[in-house]
């Protein structure tokens, strides 16, 4: 029988955590409820987590330095930032550290839940297009996509380099779709199952996060360009590792 999901929370106040446990708990999943970054090391070495909810205000190391850290050290697990204000400077950094989604304090536990649920149900699910198939490693451009390990790879000198789980998904759409320019609310549809808002501009966020991963200069990209007015394209062909070109 599988076990419920579980969910690590991170906050330091001490009713909220209560509150959130409880709420997850009554709603089938499991949760672990801790106060500080220094705990949260300790409870994600203790066992698996599914997913993280992250405050971002915190004692000691903040959420931001937390969730950088998780990254830097090839951690993709989900990260829910919760921030105290809907500040859209917050957000971006979040995004920037390799947070996956966002949530502005004041909130209810049934909109934190249905949250919870879509990035769960985004990172472990592919639009048919992009389900893995019986080629494992992708390549595009001076780079190949391990679609089993989930890390990227130089064709020269085999530098890996890892990806958070949103970094992830977005390449494999742009994978998906070479040479065609899918536009932000097409992006934010495939990688965070929702519509887009017009103000929202996570979604550029993510392709700035992206291009710096495969070192692609944003003034003169040559992987993932911009298209004005439009949206972004892949602008390399993709093809099995090791096919001839």
């Amino acid at each position: 029988m599988d076990l419920p999901d579980h969910i690590l929370i991170v906050d330091d106040d001490v009713e909220i955590r209560q509150l959130l446990g409880t709420y997850l708990e009554r709603n089938g999943l499991r949760a672990t409820t801790v106060g500080d970054g220094r705990a949260m090391q300790r409870a994600l070495e203790a066992q698996r987590c599914d997913l993280i909810v992250l405050d971002l205000m915190l004692p000691g190391e903040d959420g931001l330095t937390l969730c950088r850290d998780l990254r830097a050290r090839g951690n993709d697990t989900p990260v829910l930032m919760l921030t105290a204000r809907g500040d859209e400077m917050d957000r971006i950094l979040g995004l920037e550290m390799g947070a996956d989604d966002y949530l502005p304090k004041p909130f209810s536990p049934r909109e934190l839940l249905a949250r919870i649920k879509v990035i769960l149900k985004r990172t472990r699910s592919l639009p048919p297009n992009l389900r893995p198939d019986d080629q494992a490693r992708l390549q595009f451009g001076p780079w190949v996509l391990d679609t089993v390990q989930r890390h990227l790879q130089t064709l020269e000198g085999g530098q890996v380099v890892s990806l958070s789980g949103a970094e992830y998904k977005l390449l494999r759409i742009f994978l998906a779709h070479p040479h065609r320019v899918l536009n932000r609310d097409q992006l934010v549809d495939l990688t965070q199952g929702r519509e887009a808002d017009p103000l929202d501009r996570s979604i550029d966020v993510q392709v700035s996060r992206l291009r710096q991963r495969l070192g692609d200069d944003p003034k003169d990209p040559r992987l993932i360009k911009t298209v004005r007015g439009e949206g972004y394209v892949l602008s390399v062909p993709v093809r099995p590792a090791g096919a001839p070109a």
